[in-house]
């Protein structure tokens, strides 16, 4: 398949890298050469980005609380879960009753889109992110 020109998930500097692949799998990383951000170079969180892809442990389905444990999920079914309580929270304390922690494998454009909702629909500024450079 080859490579995939992409944007660097682990901070806001938004570096450009390929990731490679082959046969279905992601099994490196590269620098691009004419990105106005990285110019061919990655930290080391960007040369070993492709790792977590196909790790074991990474999740790849949601899962909701019920009686206690966590249980796969479709995704409307967890999207009305977390809705539903978004909203019960919302009714008892107000927006003060929310927070909202972005991350640092979002582009810049998504956690605008996230504070954003945060915001408009949650009714709250409380919002942080994990990316502290």
């Amino acid at each position: 398949m080859g490579d995939i020109l992409t944007t660097c998930v682990y901070c806001g500097c938004g570096c450009g890298l390929y990731l490679r692949v082959n046969d279905g799998r992601v099994t490196g990383t590269a620098p691009s050469r004419n990105h106005p951000v990285s110019r061919n170079n990655l930290c080391v969180k960007g040369w070993n980005i492709h790792e977590f892809i196909h790790h074991p442990e990474r999740l790849t389905e949601p899962l909701i609380r019920k009686n206690g444990r966590l249980v796969p999920a479709s995704w409307d079914e967890a999207l009305d879960f977390a809705a539903t309580g978004f909203s019960r929270v919302r009714e008892r304390s107000g927006g003060d009753g929310i927070g909202v922690l972005s991350s640092a494998k979002c582009t810049n454009e998504e956690n605008y889109l996230l504070q954003k909702l945060t915001r408009a629909v949650f009714k709250t500024n409380n919002i942080d992110h994990c990316a502290r450079l």
